[in-house]
């Protein structure tokens, strides 16, 4: 469903993406992992279309994100960590943009709308203004909108931030049924516990270099470790030994 191959990104002489190619099948949920400065963001804005690689490309099924854009796009939704929102427009108003923006067809527009507002708890507040909406509630409607067109591929950036539990809750069971369903989820973040009982795999990235790809057992096995849980094995793997003595030490 996604696929990266050899993608690089440079800024003059400093390389932030180094070469990664990747393969994320069709109802998987995958985390991407790494530390502050790994090349996390530049990978996704790559992926998102928001930047362009320095060599490498991006694949959306079988469309190449670089040569058939908007072919690829299509096919795609994207929550940034940071989204933008117009405050003056309502959430339904927003939904109908996003919408147009994909080419929904005009009769699907409404149902699709409330079908996404009861989903995501906001159909008493569809018609107030984006600019009275909470910060989480700003994080539903992104997420809203990021599905309205009913993407194949789903790209994410912490997905967490600013939702309460109940919030982060809906989320997990909804990304999980959208897989279920035969999406893809692409998922960064910097929380490990979301990764370590959301994720199918986690791919971990260190200076601009996937270092490790697998499952939690995979992982285990490439790292030596016989922790349980995901913390110890990512501190390994990333050479932060005064971190992995700190979380094995708090093991139960």
């Amino acid at each position: 469903m996604i696929r990266l191959e050899n993608l690089t990104k440079t800024f003059s002489s400093f390389t932030a993406v180094n070469r990664i190619s990747l393969e994320i099948k069709p109802g998987e949920i995958f985390g991407f992992l790494g530390p502050n400065g790994a090349g996390k963001t530049t990978t996704i804005k790559m992926m998102a279309g928001l930047i362009k690689p320095t060599a490498g490309d991006v694949y959306i099924k079988e469309w190449n994100l670089g040569t058939n854009p908007q072919q690829a796009k299509q096919l795609c939704g994207f929550i940034p960590d940071r989204p933008f929102l117009y405050g003056k427009l309502t959430g339904r108003e927003f939904l109908g943009f996003m919408a147009r923006l994909y080419n929904v067809a005009a009769l699907h527009i409404g149902p699709r709308t409330n079908h996404l507002f009861e989903i995501f708890e906001m159909t008493e507040y569809g018609d107030d203004l984006i600019e009275s909406y909470s910060h989480g509630m700003k994080q539903r409607l992104v997420m809203a909108g990021s599905l309205i067109h009913k993407p194949a591929a789903l790209i994410v950036d912490e997905p967490m931030v600013g939702l309460d539990p109940r919030g982060s809750r809906l989320v997990r069971r909804l990304f999980r049924e959208l897989c279920n369903a035969g999406a893809t989820v692409f998922m960064s973040t910097h929380t490990l516990e979301i990764a370590e009982e959301m994720c199918d795999r986690i791919g971990i990235i260190q200076d601009g270099q996937l270092i490790a790809v697998g499952t939690m057992k995979e992982l285990r096995a490439a790292s030596g470790s016989q922790a349980e849980r995901l913390e110890p094995i990512f501190f390994r793997l990333t050479g932060d030994e005064a971190m992995e003595k700190i979380s094995d030490s708090l093991q139960l």
